[in-house]
């Protein structure tokens, strides 16, 4: 890729407020989806962690508590009581591990996955609508730019959470 020279100011000028208008767009996307992360934990009598645990559970799962903990980032003791709740509400289940009958891994409770999903159906439908006017390679362009942009934010938070 081409960098923008500086003989031309007007493109530099141009390129800056590009980028600046995707930082923002990242910035207000964030805040929808946690508001509406807010508004789906809400309706299952959930706490934002919690649900943040449970859709990482449904993604990597069957998990250690102790991988789940460094996937969510936060301490092992947090996520004991995060566990105890999700258990507690039906959510999941705690079972030993197949590989090391030491272990315990913990997996999605069989049908609870449905209950969340139908929350989220208004947004998945808006996704597939607006997916629907991009071509594939766009789309292709639009995932590896979110790919990236997500791999930045987990390297971001774990040099924060190093120093």
């Amino acid at each position: 890729m081409e960098s923008i020279s500086s003989a031309d100011p007007g493109a530099a000028r141009h390129r800056r407020r590009l980028n600046r208008a995707v930082r923002e767009s990242l910035r207000d996307l964030s805040i929808q989806l946690s508001l509406l992360n807010h508004h789906v934990s809400g309706h299952i009598d959930l706490k934002g962690g919690d649900l943040d645990c449970l859709d990482l559970i449904s993604r990597y799962g069957p998990l250690s508590p102790s991988a789940l903990a460094r996937r969510a980032g936060l301490h092992p003791a947090t996520m004991t009581g995060i566990l105890d709740r999700l258990e507690r509400g039906g959510w999941i289940a705690r079972e030993r591990d197949p590989a090391d009958r030491r272990g315990v891994v913990v997996r999605l409770a069989p049908g609870r996955n449905a209950v969340v999903l139908r929350l989220y159906a208004g947004m998945n439908e808006a996704m597939d609508r607006i997916c629907a006017e991009y071509e594939d390679g766009e789309l292709e362009l639009l995932a590896g730019f979110l790919r990236r942009t997500a791999e930045a934010g987990r390297t971001s938070a774990e040099e924060l959470a190093g120093s």
